[in-house]
């Protein structure tokens, strides 16, 4: 990896981070067939947290001294709805459409960026919002087919990953990058812990190896995302996350019979179009940024991998 370029590098990492998230999708969808999906999430954030462990140890849990706890909950609440809303909707919804729903959560921190962070977006990146849910339109088809709630699901799930992709962008002000992950992981583990006990059964060993693969490839998927961001622009390396649509795609259709229909691709493919084109108006925009402006926001929900 030394010998390689900057873009080069970053590209590489981003896609192991997008073949993680791909398989712990699959996982995912495997779990939900035999285990409630909130006790899913519930596991998912336990083995997480465990593989964090050493290294909250290793810092001797320096990354934990914070005087915004009470933003960290709130980020913490707005992360556990996306994630609940994200797995229920895998329990039903053909992971390929998921994913490509799930693409709009930067059209809706874009949104979110201009009405709350006074982030100025200009009619390039407004135009290129309204095409992406033309995208979401094209999937869908209201009208021409039943829309089925857990599509709803994964866009209400796209929405609250774009609220916490704001979040971060306050925390970021003040608190480190490992600060938040931290905070993020011990936060969600009893929070979802309470939202499964109503729904609680005790899941079998092969489903406990399941969950534990998911919270692994989880853990694996953010490094390698976060790798990726800091070795290379993230104009340049962006692109390459939406590789989890023909992994997932792939994976879905030998593993699960999935196949998604060529109207699908074509809506996919509007949304993944604009959203590429959001993230390089924001590099030019970083780049114009004068000190002390803020930074754009909206690539930040593409952190908000569940």
């Amino acid at each position: 990896m030394s010998k390689l370029s900057a873009p080069v590098t970053g590209a590489v990492y981003m896609g192991v981070a997008a073949l993680a998230f791909s398989i712990m999708v699959a996982l995912i969808r495997t779990a939900t067939e035999q285990v409630h999906p909130f006790e899913v999430a519930f596991f998912r954030n336990l083995f997480a947290l465990a593989f964090l462990a050493p290294w909250l140890i290793r810092t001797r849990f320096s990354v934990l001294t914070t005087a915004k706890l009470k933003l960290h909950g709130v980020r913490a609440i707005t992360g556990l709805v996306a994630m609940l809303t994200w797995f229920m909707a895998l329990a039903s919804l053909p992971m390929a459409e998921a994913v490509s729903l799930s693409f709009t959560a930067p059209l809706f921190a874009t949104i979110g960026a201009a009405l709350f962070l006074n982030e100025i977006v200009r009619k390039r990146r407004w135009s290129a919002t309204i095409i992406g849910f033309v995208g979401v339109l094209v999937i869908l088809r209201p009208g021409l087919d039943t829309v089925p709630p857990s599509a709803v699901l994964v866009l209400v799930s796209a929405l609250f990953a774009a609220v916490s992709a704001l979040l971060i962008k306050v925390l970021s002000r003040t608190q480190s990058p490992g600060e938040i992950v931290a905070y993020l992981a011990i936060f969600l583990t009893p929070l979802s812990f309470v939202a499964a006990l109503p729904f609680w059964a005790w899941p079998s060993w092969q489903m406990l190896g399941v969950m534990f693969l998911a919270g692994g490839c989880g853990t694996l998927g953010h490094l390698a995302f976060a790798r990726a961001m800091r070795v290379a622009d993230a104009s340049a390396v962006i692109p390459f996350d939406y590789l989890r649509l023909p992994l997932v795609a792939v994976i879905g259709y030998f593993v699960f019979g999935e196949a998604m229909d060529a109207v699908s691709w074509l809506g996919a493919a509007i949304i993944i179009g604009s959203s590429i084109y959001i993230a390089r108006r924001e590099a030019v925009v970083a780049r114009q940024r004068r000190p002390g402006d803020p930074e754009p926001i909206a690539t930040g929900a593409q952190r908000e991998k569940l």
